[in-house]
């Protein structure tokens, strides 16, 4: 009992986020998540939390710091707990309060797009990949908050790029791996 004009309108917002295709005389489909878009999210979130980790550590305040460690612990009780989906939830609070102490609205607003297309595809190989990275991702965000209270900028915004680009990695190998299993799944 829904009217066909919000559903277009949803679709076609949905479309422009890039969550759903549109084809001709067919309908709309979810959109697929491909190599390509994994490398895009990571290349643009690796960017985008330099620039706000950066600007945040020449900013935060003792309490924004104490803020920061109580995401950090929190997300060390999920681990301990046997929670790594509550860890996750918390680590994406975690990676856009960086952004929003760097106090720059857009990069929060690009921040907060681009986390939430890395949401899609980490609910989508959370068991493949992420739940097997939960832990040296902890170690990167413990030594990303020392760096960031020390104001160690350089050191920092390497910790940062080694923090995406692993994940990166991790899902780039799962997706290699799968693609060599679908191989030998054919030729078998």
């Amino acid at each position: 009992k829904v009217s066909i004009i919000p559903v277009r309108e949803a679709l076609r917002l949905l479309q422009s986020e890039g969550l759903v295709l549109s084809v001709a005389h067919v309908g709309a489909t979810v959109a697929p998540i491909s190599r390509a878009s994994v490398v895009e999210v990571f290349t643009l979130l690796e960017g985008l939390e330099v620039v706000a980790a950066r600007v945040a550590a020449e900013r935060a305040t003792a309490t924004d710091f104490e803020n920061l460690a109580g995401f950090v612990a929190e997300m060390d009780r999920a681990l301990e707990a046997g929670s790594p989906l509550h860890w996750a939830d918390i680590n994406t609070r975690f990676h856009l309060a960086i952004s929003r102490l760097a106090d720059m609205p857009l990069l929060h607003d690009m921040t907060q797009r681009a986390v939430d297309y890395w949401d899609r595809v980490r609910r989508f190989y959370f068991r493949d990949v992420l739940i097997h990275r939960t832990r040296l991702a902890q170690t990167e965000h413990r030594a990303m908050l020392v760096q960031m209270e020390a104001r160690d900028i350089p050191a920092l915004e390497q910790t940062v790029r080694e923090h995406n680009r692993g994940a990166l990695a991790a899902y780039m190998a799962h997706l290699e791996g799968s693609s060599d299993h679908d191989k030998r799944e054919r030729h078998a």
